[in-house]
């Protein structure tokens, strides 16, 4: 047991030691405590905060148990089940729904039978910032205040109040409109860091009614907003007015900030006109850290140092004088420990101790001196003193042993150190573990610590196998306390021994040495050729010891310096196992590269050299030289660097400057083995050249420019080229051709020959010299064939002998028509036509098409777009014409043209297309009338594309929360004219879709929709409601009976029957599937819709597209065609034969009647 408590004393020392071994001794001896960690304040409490944990944690052996004090006395909990402190744990944990109570200043102590150790302070605010505390959870706001227009002459100053509630920082201030607009702010109008607003002057646009203060809290997420404020300002001839500062007032502020803090001050003037403001450090140079802010009228300096601390005066000036302020600047600093806190010590019995705090701090910390918590003074027979700094304990007695505390504060704040000081005499406590395990490679050296603690210094040594170690390859350090091995080998693996004694007593301890095969590289990277631009790839095998392998890592350098790896996508080096790859390499990338195979205990590295091969340099010293002519010439250079590749040619450019100066043009290339180039030039210019260098890279730059040279005057190498003959008139023939370029001519007075003779009718040449590259003949015959040749002059002689070229002269317009025009109605828009096409002779040159043209006959000043006014290339004999009208009369002639122009037009043709559908209602409005009822409003669709014959209303009850159809019902409404219909009857609170589409004979267009809510309906009503509806019903079913008499008495009679016509059937799927009882809906502007049995629907439902009616001459005749009413043939008939129906409309009790009796 006197050994147990003897080895506590190492624990006093732990900091200087492994974590491991720390854990380790914390295990088997005894130790006073250590606050390894507890929360340093200030804690901010919000308003929405109900819990606080407050941690503190010790080690020590036995453990500690804690305490807290608040406000230096014993925290004492107000209520029990707000508070849960662990005296094992030693966190704090409060809980309250008003935090308030638990302000204060707390300490944790944590206490073995060894001594006590204390934290810093920890302060608990709680942060307030409501205007009422009636309310437990209030966020900042600002004061119910009315606040009076504020009215000041134009000129004068204004200063508007934000004063901002408080609140949890960072609070943020905005001067904005009520619209949210901000307020513009320049050297006139700022804002101050005060939050008020601030006018230098006001001028006649500053009048407004509706200036606000917005306060922005981002750390609970509220902005809250000051009542608007009002400006008058009245207009006046302001005169010129001396600066005063708005901010701050007086002539001097003193301005004190911690070390570390950011510095601003600020002035913001007032004047007319508006001041400008200038800062100076009196008596000293300004730091290059200041900024200077909002126009000058704010200096800041981040992290101020002492150095920063003097007098600075800020200047207001305009054309009238200045003012001035001066802010005294003065830098203070908490306490802060010199070099370090105070050290533990562990000394003999009978020595003396001396324990030093040494702190700075401005003002000077004053110290206070604790011996396990509580207040330390020193004792009556002085054995123990304090001065001021330093604790000294003279004769130190093993009972002195504890926890003493140093507590350095000023206004600023504080700091504190623990200090573990034990006195004892000890036998050898050795600190390094049992069995502590060395690896080491073969060839590399080892140390092994045996690290003693005894009081007094003991003597080591070490063995193997129960042998000293002894030799060259073995070196004993720091008194024996480590054994270093100079070239470890397999033999050394083993057992050692390390032996520690003194006068109290003897300690040991075994090392265990495993010697490890050496890490190598077996596969060095090889050295790689690489194209630039490319994938560069370096591998790197590696062999090392498998007991090594969670420690192993390949690294890659360039130069001895670290390649970056990164997983971006845009990083050009990734590795790959054992391969370094470089992605687009670039002449940069060329280099030795390095891979290290590293393991915690070793490492290898191998080198291998990147070449990047690149375009090659540009050639140096070009030198030209004349061979038999200056026309004839050499050029030489020196190639440049080939960057790794070979080059496969030199490209010679050349520059004159008569034509096109500046501008370079390739002249030759030559093979890449050779540095010369034999150019012919053109005469009359002067040039100057260029070379650059190709290789399988691509092409590099190009060399400097020769020196100019000068051809003479020569007659011309070639004759024109690409010659055209082409007639824009019919008695003309333009003979052009691709011109030769200027510095083709060779010399001055240069012009073409032109001759020409019609083919095979004229045996010689007609010439004419003209400057141009085109030529004009005039009287040819119409399209005949002409041989043509053009020659190069200049005043130096003529060019080599051309070859001929045939042509053929000008064209005219065509003198026939086509005949025998045809035209068949594919359907209401389509048609086809046909004719004779016209003899070739008629065209009088190259048939370009023919070209049909349509005329709408029912409005004679439209003629069709271009695109139904058709063309249509080639010699052919019928075409299909698309676009037409529906239901339209139109006049068709056909002409046939060739690129002079069109032929005689054709006699024309007269042909009706047939009704089609409407075009979509272009207007439909809903507004509700009753809550069961809706009331639609639309106008005609913009083209009905035939005769109106009424329109088809379906509506639709939809499920607002899939947005699907539940029901669906259509009626019929027949009259043109009808521009509105009333449904009732509908659901209510119910959403209703509405699809309106207008019909002729041929079916019904496209929908337009409209969607409308009916109201909820009123319970209250409901009888009433029912009543209506028995009362409707009863009407419907009298009605129906009437109108089926009707119907049946009307077709024995005999009735008005639509034709059918051949049209596609309407894609309304819905109105497809109607059975073809369906009875016909009926309605107007003031009666109920009716349906009744047999009655037509307006929708053209049938299959062959009867629009008006299913009672068509198809169901009483035989054949197989169909005629409209005049009878005259418009199509095949298609499509089933349905049962007849008829169409009435404006059905009243005495029409029946009066139909019955006849």
């Amino acid at each position: 047991a006197f050994m147990v408590e003897l080895l506590s004393v190492g624990l006093l020392f732990s900091d200087s030691y492994s974590n491991d071994f720390c854990v380790w001794l914390y295990f088997i001896v005894e130790q006073p405590p250590t606050i390894i960690t507890y929360t340093s304040g200030p804690i901010i409490v919000l308003h929405f905060d109900t819990t606080i944990n407050v941690k503190c944690k010790a080690r020590g052996n036995p453990p500690p148990e804690y305490r807290w004090e608040k406000d230096g006395q014993a925290f004492v909990p107000p209520n029990v089940q707000t508070i849960r402190a662990n005296q094992r744990k030693g966190s704090l944990v409060l809980q309250s729904e008003d935090m308030s109570e638990f302000e204060g200043k707390y300490r944790c102590y944590a206490s073995n039978k060894l001594g006590t150790a204390m934290t810093n302070e920890i302060e608990i605010k709680a942060f307030k910032f409501c205007i009422s505390m009636s309310s437990l959870f209030c966020i900042p706001k600002f004061p119910k205040e009315t606040l009076s227009p504020i009215v000041v002459s134009e000129g004068e100053p204004i200063t508007l109040k934000c004063n901002p509630p408080e609140g949890v920082a960072p609070r943020l201030i905005y001067w904005m409109t009520v619209d949210l607009q901000h307020i513009e702010q320049n050297e006139r109008v700022s804002m101050g860091t005060d939050g008020n607003l601030y006018f230098s002057n006001a001028l006649k646009n500053d009048s407004r009614q509706d200036y606000g203060c917005f306060a922005a809290f981002n750390r609970i997420r509220t902005i809250v907003q000051k009542n608007a404020m009002a400006v008058v300002v009245k207009p006046v001839a302001p005169p010129a007015r001396i600066p005063s500062l708005l901010l701050p007032s007086g002539v001097q502020t003193e301005k004190v900030l911690l070390k570390g803090e950011d510095l601003q001050l600020e002035c913001i003037p007032e004047g007319f006109p508006t001041p400008s403001v200038k800062w100076i450090k009196m008596g000293e140079v300004m730091s290059p850290r200041v900024k200077f802010n909002n126009y000058n009228k704010l200096l800041s300096l981040s992290a101020v140092e002492e150095s920063d601390e003097g007098k600075y005066m800020c200047t207001a000036e305009n054309s009238a004088g200045k003012a001035v302020h001066y802010f005294d600047v003065i830098v203070e600093e908490p306490p802060k420990w010199l070099t370090e806190p105070p050290q533990s010590q562990l000394t003999v019995i009978g020595s003396d101790v001396h324990i030093k705090c040494s702190v700075s701090g401005k003002p000077q910390p004053a110290i206070t001196w604790r011996r396990n918590g509580g207040m330390f003074r020193g004792d009556p027979d002085k054995r123990m003193q304090v001065f001021d700094d330093t604790v000294i304990l003279f004769n130190a007695k093993a009972e002195d042993s504890g926890v003493y505390q140093c507590e350095a504060s000023n206004r600023h704040g504080n700091i504190l150190a623990n200090v573990n000081i034990m006195i004892m005499n000890m036998a050898p406590l050795i600190l390094t573990e049992n069995n502590q395990e060395y690896a080491a490679v073969v060839g590399k050296e080892i140390t092994m610590n045996c690290s003693v603690f005894s009081s007094p210094p003991s003597s080591i040594s070490w063995t193997k196998d129960e042998k000293a170690i002894e030799g060259e390859g073995f070196l004993a350090l720091e008194s024996g306390q480590s054994l270093k091995i100079i070239n470890a080998e397999k033999g050394d693996s083993g057992k050692y021994i390390c032996f520690a004694s003194n006068v109290e007593g003897s300690s040991a301890v075994t090392a265990v040495l495993d010697v490890k095969d050496a890490t190598k590289i077996v596969g060095p990277p090889q050295n790689t050729q690489v194209d630039s631009g490319k994938l560069a790839k370096l591998m790197c095998k590696t062999e090392y010891d498998a007991s090594l392998q969670d420690t192993f890592e390949l690294v890659w350098r360039k130069e001895n310096k670290e390649i970056p790896l990164s997983s971006e996508k845009n990083s050009r080096y990734s590795v790959k196992g054992a391969m370094l790859e470089i992605m687009n390499v670039n002449l940069s990338d060329q280099g030795t590269y390095t891979c290290t195979a590293r393991t915690s205990l070793d490492e290898d590295s191998a080198t291998a050299v990147l070449t990047v091969r690149d375009v090659p340099d540009a050639p140096i010293k070009l030198d030209l030289s004349e061979l038999d002519s200056p026309r004839n010439v050499v050029l030489s250079w020196i190639p440049g660097s080939d960057h790794n590749s070979t080059v496969t040619e030199f490209v010679v450019e050349y520059e004159e400057n008569r034509w096109e100066p500046g501008r370079w043009k390739e002249l030759q290339r030559v093979t890449g083995n050779q540095a010369t180039a034999e150019l012919k030039l053109y005469g009359n210019l002067n040039y100057q050249f260029r070379v650059y260098a190709v290789n399988a890279i691509g092409p590099g730059p190009p060399s400097e420019p020769t020196e100019r040279h000068k051809t003479p005057p020569a007659a011309p190498d070639r004759n024109p080229e690409n010659i055209k003959i082409q007639g824009h008139h019919p008695h003309q023939m333009e003979i052009s051709w691709e011109p030769l370029s200027p510095v083709e001519r060779n010399g001055p007075g240069f012009e073409y020959k032109v001759k020409y003779r019609q083919l095979g009718m004229e045996d010689n040449f007609t010439e004419h010299m003209v400057n141009r590259s085109v030529f004009l003949v005039s009287n040819t015959p119409t399209f005949v064939p002409y041989e043509i040749k053009i020659l190069s002059r200049n005043s130096y002689g003529w060019g080599p002998e051309p070859k001929p070229v045939t042509g053929y002269s000008g064209e005219d317009v065509p003198t026939a028509a086509p005949r025998d025009i045809a035209v068949e109605v594919i359907n209401t828009t389509v048609l086809r036509v046909s004719w004779t096409p016209v003899p070739p002779a008629t065209v009088r040159g190259r048939l370009g098409g023919y070209n049909v043209s349509c005329q709408s006959l029912l409005n004679p000043d439209k003629i069709l777009d271009l695109s139904h006014s058709m063309s249509f290339s080639g010699n052919r004999s019928h075409v299909i014409v698309p676009g037409l009208e529906p239901f339209s009369e139109y006049k068709l002639t056909v002409y046939v043209f060739n690129k002079k122009g069109n032929g005689p037009k054709s006699d024309p043709v007269t042909f009706n297309t047939p009704e089609g559908v409407p075009e979509q209602v272009s207007v439909l409005t809903s507004s509700i009338i009753q809550r069961d009822s809706v009331r639609l409003e639309w106008a005609q669709p913009p083209k009905s594309n035939g005769i109106l014959t009424g329109y088809l209303l379906q509506y639709h009850l939809i499920n607002e929360t899939a947005l699907d159809v539940i029901d669906s019902k259509e009626i019929n409404i027949t009259g043109a004219d009808t521009n509105h219909w009333t449904i009732q009857g509908l659901k209510g609170d119910s959403l209703y879709r509405f699809d309106l589409r207008a019909c002729t004979r041929a079916g019904c267009g496209p929908p337009q929709a409209e969607e409308s809510h009916t109201d909820f309906p009123d319970q209250e009503s409901s009888f009433s409601t029912h009543g209506w509806m028995i009362g409707t019903m009863c009407a419907v079913a009298l009605l129906t009976i009437v109108v089926v008499i009707a119907c049946f008495l009307r077709k024995n009679k005999g009735g008005k029957y639509a034709v059918k016509e051949k049209e596609e059937p309407h894609s309304d799927t819905e109105s497809q599937k109607m059975n073809d009882d369906t009875f016909c809906d009926y309605s107007d502007s003031d009666e109920k819709p009716l349906k009744g049995g047999s009655l037509c629907s307006l929708k053209g439902d049938d299959a062959t597209g009867d629009s008006v009616s299913r009672c068509t001459l198809g169901d009483y005749a035989d054949g197989g065609r169909e005629f409209n009413e005049d009878g005259s043939f418009i199509g095949e008939y298609s499509g089933h034969r349905h049962r007849g129906s008829v169409i009435l409309s404006g059905i009243t009790p005495s029409s029946v009647l009066k139909l019955l009796s006849q």
